[in-house]
Formats: structure tokens, sequence, C-alpha cells
């Protein structure tokens, strides 16, 4: 989502530091009972000769690197603590990482190089204050040359940068204002591609001709109107690209477009195409179809279609190919076992559990797979919905949950660290809709977010609670309502400016004022937010018409706020805003700070502490007499 800036408030914050464990009791139903053994960064890579499998997790406490065989023997590469590795990519000899990490959650990534063998990692960037990003496929063929973007001559833009391994000298390609994001190099190490994004609906594709001796960045997907290009993996020969594209329908299709611009489809199964990736052979190309939320794989070896196992129904958080197309490596989490290392043999057509992160009470505790259901909001449109349902016979306290984005979509996965599954437990259920906005259900569905925030959303969240009410499956007198980043914003207006549904709210680094949000985001997305929000400058009333600090005074139910000192996108001051005019009118409010996060959690302590403390806040209000 986004962030915000300064504003004078002096309000208590947690300093103090858990443990990294706690040992679970045998029996014990508590929330950590429910907490994974550990959870993944969203991203994996195979090396080239597809015996090892590069990700980041947060076992040892913190995001690191580790790297693990086919037969699951694992190894911790980096061992910070304050840290957070994200993106990684093997060099194409497969003797050293690549890697981004930021400092605090404070997403200023620096970039840095590790043998795969072990050893201190080299830091390639050094500039603290600004932002670097790997490429999705980051080394130039040969491993000659690392394409990551940067923001460090001026930080509205996100520059492309070519740097050489051999040297240590880098080449800039300058960009405008704005989300620039690099791809990946050709196979004959002559193209680039680079993807710009107009607005979360409209992107274009760029190629950068790399033999020019001035290169520069001529757009290759020209067209009116929001429509989205999104890269893939290129064709052997490098005379094209796959890319996922919305042009012409509702939905992403996979594509192919030579570089002379003909485009033919690959794949358009009526839902959105994600994560295509491609062997480095070319043989194999895998993608993932989102089907209502559950990630379908998809893999075609020498143009056929080869049929795969079924994984496990749930969400896709990352994909990767061996380099000869046999294996796949994904991250998959389900609503009934959070995030694990997955191995797909293509041509034996198994799917293999490589790790195993499930907490003790998934071992000994009834779990619950939601219903995908819809219901008619104000205007009767049909809203998308996940809805747990506890054992036993209701009417049920219930927590109505939001996503975040929001332009993302609530999916079938393992989210807040078991929250939901304890929640269960303890006989409150969950509904999770997906409102307006909302990715996954069509570019029309999405576009209407934009410049609407708390605006026709806000009613499908109204009749979220009232499908509730209507169904007979909710004690109306106990619901609360819960969300992080965009689903805090939702969390806050739906207390201020629908107080009478709630017995309890809980707002994780949620914006309360509209101005001071599109104000004070990251440079690189202020050209963004006349078009995504509103204009601070010219639009100031119709954003604080929309914000819930405008209506602070009509908040009477019990309110959770949770911040991250150093979120770049959501910053401390909006939630600052809104517990001091709460405090001032001695409205029960809780408010936690944590002085080494950001827009989320990366450390392990942090996590489990913040939503322990949300689960205890949540049940002492929902299942209070």
């Amino acid at each position: 989502m986004l962030g915000t800036a300064p504003y004078s408030g002096a309000v208590p914050s947690h300093e103090e530091t858990l443990p990294l464990s706690r040992p679970t009791a045998p029996g014990d139903t508590g929330f950590r009972a429910f907490v994974p053994e550990r959870r993944f960064h969203p991203t994996v890579a195979f090396s080239p000769d597809g015996t090892l499998i590069a990700y980041s997790t947060n076992v040892s406490g913190q995001f690191n690197l580790w790297v693990t065989d086919l037969a699951g023997q694992a190894r911790q590469l980096t061992d910070y603590t304050e840290n957070a590795v994200r993106d990684v990519a093997f060099s194409p000899d497969g003797t050293t990482l690549v890697f981004a990490a930021d400092h605090h959650g404070n997403e200023q990534h620096q970039l840095y190089l590790v043998p795969v063998g072990g050893g201190a990692p080299e830091r390639l960037t050094d500039t603290p204050d600004r932002q670097f990003d790997l490429a999705a496929a980051p080394f130039s063929p040969d491993g000659r040359f690392l394409v990551h973007t940067g923001n460090d001559r001026d930080e509205r833009c996100k520059d492309v940068i070519l740097r050489d391994l051999r040297t240590g000298g880098s080449s800039r390609i300058e960009t405008t204002p704005g989300l620039w994001h690099a791809c990946s190099v050709s196979p004959d190490g002559r193209w680039l591609l680079v993807l710009r994004a107009n607005g979360n609906t409209d992107t274009d594709l760029h190629l950068v001709d790399l033999h020019r001796p001035d290169p520069v960045l001529t757009p290759v997907t020209a067209h009116e109107g929001e429509i989205s290009h999104r890269s893939g993996p290129w064709t052997a020969d490098s005379s094209g690209f796959h890319l996922r594209s919305d042009e012409g329908g509702e939905f992403h299709a996979l594509r192919l477009r030579s570089l002379t611009g003909e485009t033919t489809t690959v794949d358009a199964p009526g839902w959105d195409v994600e994560g295509v990736v491609g062997s480095r052979d070319a043989s194999t190309l895998a993608w993932l179809v989102n089907e209502g939320g559950v990630s379908r794989l998809r893999v075609r070896r020498d143009g056929v279609d080869v049929p795969v196992p079924d994984l496990p129904a749930g969400r896709v958080l990352a994909l990767d190919l061996s380099a000869d197309g046999t294996r796949a490596a994904v991250l998959v989490c389900t609503a009934t076992r959070p995030t694990d290392l997955v191995i797909v043999d293509v041509e034996a057509g198994t799917a293999t559990y490589l790790t195993d992160s499930r907490p003790p009470a998934l071992l000994s505790t009834p779990v619950v797979r939601p219903e995908p259901i819809t219901y008619r909001t104000h205007d009767g449109l049909a809203v998308p919905a996940w809805l747990y349902r506890p054992a036993g016979e209701g009417p049920f306290p219930f927590l109505l949950s939001v996503h975040g984005g929001p332009e993302t979509q609530e999916r079938p996965d393992y989210p807040y660290s078991g929250l939901y599954q304890y929640l269960l437990s303890r006989g409150i259920g969950v509904l999770a809709p997906n409102v307006r906005g909302s990715t996954g259900y069509g570019k029309g569905y999405q576009r209407r977010i934009h410049r609407d925030w708390g605006g026709a959303e806000l009613g499908d969240l109204e009749h979220a609670v009232l499908h509730l009410h209507d169904s007979g499956v909710a004690d109306p007198a106990r619901i609360a309502v819960f969300g992080a980043s965009f689903g805090g914003f939702a969390a806050l207006s739906c207390l201020s400016r629908l107080p009478g549904y709630w017995a309890a709210g809980v707002s994780v680094v949620g914006p309360s004022n509209l101005v001071t949000l599109a104000r004070s985001v990251p440079p690189t997305w202020r050209s963004l937010m006349a078009s995504w929000i509103g204009d601070p400058d010219t639009e100031a009333e119709f954003l604080l018409e929309r914000s819930p600090i405008t209506y602070a005074d009509r908040i009477v139910a019990p309110l959770m706020v949770v911040q991250g000192a150093n979120d770049p996108r959501v910053a401390r001051a909006e939630s600052d805003q809104i517990v001091e005019a709460l405090r001032g009118r001695g409205v029960e409010v809780r408010y936690d700070v944590y002085p080494d996060e950001g827009h989320g959690f990366t450390d392990r302590a942090n996590e489990i502490r913040a939503l322990n403390d949300v689960a205890d806040f949540l049940v002492e209000h929902l299942l209070r007499a």
C-alpha cells in the first residue's frame, strides 16, 4: 500500500522485544500454537544445475537467505538480525547469489552478492536512504552484468542501472518520475525489457537495445486507455518475449509478442494468468491461473501442454523452473497449512513438500476450510467473500477481515500467522470479503476503487455485515472489524462512519487521513497519487470527506492500533492522529508502536507478539459476556 509524513503527538510505544520462540506445551491451544514454524518471503530461485533452491525465511528470527538441496537439507547463508532479505537470484554460473535487503522494514533496499558456499555478503550499493530493486531476472546471460533500478540520482526516478561485475563500473539509463521496474535481458544479450507503471491497471513495456552506444527506453506496448502489460520470459532465439496482458478483455491472458510487433495468445483461461516463468533452455513454460483465488499450475514443454499434479488448493506465492524445465519450485499456502516449499517433478507428475512449517495446533486441532460465497451490496453488485464458520451451532461472534492493497485479493491462504484458525478454535467466525477494487475478478472490478477510497467499498463492507445478520450465522452484538494497510483504513472507516455495528476494531498500519497520506508517499509514487486516491493539493476537501480522521468523534467501539515506526508507506503520523483524537475523548484505545518495523513485520518475535496481542484483544471483546 502507501506512506505518510511526520505528525506531532507523543504516544507510548513498545520498545521491548520477545524471545524468538516460546516452547509450546502439549495441548496448548493459545494463539502461539497456531503460529507457523517459519514464514517465507515470496521469492524462490533454482540454481543453474538444478540441485539447489534459494529462498528467504524468518525461522532464525529475521528473514535470511537460505539454500536447500532437493532432499531438504538446508543451510543459512546470511545471519541478519536487523536486515530482511527480499528478492534473490543465482548467477548464471551458479557460484554466487544476489539479493536485496532492507533495514528494519524501511524498504530502502540495498543489493548484495554472496558465495553459494558461504561467506560474508559483498555490498554492491551503499546509499541507505535510497531504494535499489533487482530486475525480475537480474543477470545478463553471460553473468557479467547485473540489472537493477535505483533512485539514487533523483529520489523520484527509478533509473535502470547495468552494473559490470567484472570492472565494478556501471551505466545508467535515466527515467522520468514514477515507477519503473527492470525485467530481463534477452538470451542473446542484446535486449532489455523494462516496465513502467502508469497506474495499477495501466502498465507499459519498453525495450532497450543494449548494443547501442546510447541505450534508450523505447515503448513497445503503446495503447489508449488503461491496459496492463507485464513481462514474461524470452524465446530461445531472442525473437520475442512472453507477457501477460488484459488488452481486449477483463483478465490477464498469456501472450507471445515478437520483436516485430506480432502477438499470439498462449492461454486465455477467463481468469488472471499469474507468475509466468521459463526454463533457461526455453524448452518449458510454466504459469499460474488464479481461479477465484485458488492457484492452478500449468506447464508447456516444447509447445505441448504437460499434465501436472494439482497443487494444494490455496495460493502460490512464488514459482521458478529448473534450467532444464523438469522441476518447478513453488511456495504454496492454504487456509489450513502455512506457506511451505513444494517441488513439482514435471516428468514424474509428482508434487512433494520439501519443508514443513505447520505449528502444533494444526496437528491436533480441527481446522476450518473457508466457503466461497457472494453477497449483494448496496448497488446490486455481487461481492465475493470467504466465509469461515466455526464448529457448533450459531449464531457466533464474527470478525470482518478486510485485506490490504486495496488492489490485492483475499485468498484461501494462512493469513496473519494463523489468526483466523485460532479465532475459529475459540468459536469466532471470520468473513473476509473481496470488496470492489480487489484483484482477480477482472480489471473493471479492480478499477472501481480508483479515486473512491472510503466511497462505494464502505457500502460493500456494511452489506457484508448485513449479510451476516440476515444469514443468522453471526451474533449482531458481537462483530469486530480488522485490517492491515488499506484494510486498516477500511477498519477505521467502518468504526467511524458505520459506528453502530461494531463490538471492537483493529487497525494495523492503516492510514487515517487521505490528505497527509497522499502528500507523503514514497517519492517514486507521487506522480500516481491523483489517479489512485486523489490530488491532495487540489482535492483536499474531497479526500478529507473520505478520511476516518474526519469522523473520529463518532468512534465508540474499543480500538487497537498497531504501527511500525519505520513504515515508508503509511507513516506513524497516520496512527498518531487517530489515537490522539480518540484518547482526547476517553475512548478505549490501545496503541502499540514497534520501533524496528516498517509496513508489516520482518522480525519474527515482533510479529508473534503483535498478533498474539491482537488475538487477545479480539477474544476479550468478542467473547465478553
